[in-house]
């Protein structure tokens, strides 16, 4: 009767149990055991227990059997070692298995196996997980540093190592305060007592700027983010500090640049006004004496003397416009104007009727031009320039100028197009260098500036320009503006001529 209730209880066991001899052969294995080593047909009772050790471990299984019957107890099996079972068809898991001696004569033994196997893989998988967090650890470049909720040091990674001077080993068991200036301990002992009473956070998660003090003595500017963490009923907190020292020194490096910037825009300021007033005014009173020897004293000069009259006129006026076109460089960038919305096709027609193209010089734009936020004087001078050059080069007796625009990947692409004599591809690049010009100065007055003018007005708004020509044809200048006009703006309106 009473084996027949531990066949019973066996059979109703969830977990795997077999009863074995002092001989080590298995007598009763019960549902869950079969299922586990794959023996459902009931062909496992009668064999030996090492059909259930993998071949390699059966030897040593079988002295420790041996072992077991001299000295039975109840124990687990193994302790201190891997222990695996191997399944029917050859596959091996690890197990645990607890023994157990039943009163008997002979003497019997009952094992109970747990597959382990889930387990394993969770603590392979915590494993993986601590080992790749130990390799963050110690390879990140920010320094790390782990504390109590009272402040003490447990951990420093390599890098705060490095850059606080001190190693793991003698910084842990320390206050933290050991790392940070005087002024600064205080505060930082506050902050703890706070945050512990009252939960408010001054620093934890809120990156901030703070001084360190190195083992040296050094005194170094750091950005310090602190984060809290538990680990099971233990608080714990996490700095991660970065040095900003070259930050700081580029900071101040930069302070320093825009100070000499704002100094030099304040001479180049003072240069402007100068050479408006200082220069200007003798250049006209050179103008007016030469007009007027030009008028008066006409019937005295020959045929040479007039002409070098003629010269000194043109280059007076020359000088003029040149220092004009100066100023306007200068201008560009240094002296802001309010942004509007600018109707090009307005604008355009007022730019053709103060230039006053002679009558063999047709100037056409196209309708439907776009409307523009930015700077109106800007977009003027850069219309203007580029208008007044198709004119003045112009060589044909049938001049056409084309003013226009399309519209591509978020950008305005204006262009003015004339049929004049082009331009040789070498020269692309250095007409819109300051002071170049390809015609003879006294043959067509330039002074160099207006394509200049035109590529610093452009690039001021993000824009490109560039041309394209074809000798004895004629040349295309364009360039580009974003959609809105200003760097930034969206948005198109359009605006036809009446």
């Amino acid at each position: 009767m009473e084996g027949r209730n531990l066949e019973w209880l066996l059979a109703a066991a969830s977990d795997a149990m077999l009863i074995a001899d002092h001989t080590g052969k298995i007598l009763l294995a019960n549902p869950a055991l079969c299922t586990l080593f794959g023996y459902d047909d009931g062909t496992l009772p009668g064999q030996p227990v090492e059909v259930l050790v993998p071949t390699s471990l059966r030897g040593h299984h079988a002295a420790l059997r041996n072992t077991y019957v001299e000295q039975p107890r109840p124990r687990a099996m193994g302790a201190g070692m891997e222990l695996s079972g191997v399944h029917r068809d050859g596959r091996e898991f690890p197990v645990e298995v607890s023994l157990s001696p039943l009163s008997a004569d002979p003497p019997l033994v009952l094992a109970i196996v747990h597959d382990i196997t889930r387990r394993k893989l969770a603590e392979a998988a915590l494993q993986e997980s601590e080992a790749r967090m130990r390799a963050v650890f110690d390879s990140v470049a920010d320094a790390i540093i782990t504390i109590d909720e009272a402040g003490i040091i447990e951990r420093l990674n390599p890098a705060a190592e490095s850059l606080f001077g001190y190693p793991e080993a003698e910084a842990a068991g320390r206050n933290v305060s050991l790392l940070m200036p005087a002024g600064h301990r205080e505060r930082h002992d506050g902050y703890l007592a706070h945050y512990r009473a009252t939960g408010e956070r001054k620093i934890i998660g809120i990156g901030r700027e703070v001084e360190g003090l190195r083992k040296d003595g050094s005194i170094f500017p750091m950005e310090l983010t602190v984060t809290e963490m538990w680990l099971g009923t233990r608080r714990m907190f996490t700095g991660v500090v970065r040095d900003i020292s070259q930050r700081k020194q580029a900071e101040q490096e930069n302070r320093q640049l825009m100070q000499e910037l704002t100094s030099a825009n304040e001479e180049l300021t003072n240069f402007a006004y100068v050479v408006s007033h200082d220069l200007k005014a003798p250049l006209r009173g050179i103008g007016s004496l030469a007009d007027w020897l030009a008028t008066d004293y006409a019937q005295h000069f020959n045929e040479e003397g007039r002409e070098h009259m003629r010269l000194l006129i043109n280059r007076v006026h020359r000088m003029g416009a040149l220092i004009d076109g100066i100023l306007q460089y200068s201008r560009v960038g240094r002296v802001k104007e309010a942004r509007v919305p600018v109707a090009l096709s307005r604008m355009l027609a007022d730019v053709v009727d103060l230039l006053a193209p002679p009558h063999n010089i047709q100037v056409t734009v196209q309708p439907d031009m776009p409307t523009l936020v930015l700077e109106p004087t800007r977009l003027q001078q850069v219309f203007h320039n580029l208008i007044s050059n198709a004119i003045k080069y112009m060589d044909k007796p049938d001049g056409q100028v084309t003013v226009g625009c399309t519209e591509q990947d978020g950008h305005w692409r204006f262009f003015v197009a004339d049929n004049g004599p082009g331009i040789e591809a070498r020269h692309f690049e250095r007409i819109f260098q300051l002071f170049q010009t390809l015609a003879p100065r006294d043959r067509v007055e330039s002074t160099g500036v207006g394509l200049a003018l035109v590529k610093k007005i452009v690039e001021m708004y993000q824009g490109s320009v560039g041309v394209e020509s074809v000798i004895g044809q004629g040349s295309t200048f364009w360039f580009t503006l974003p959609a809105g006009g200003a760097p930034g703006q969206t948005g198109k309106q359009h605006e036809t001529t009446e």
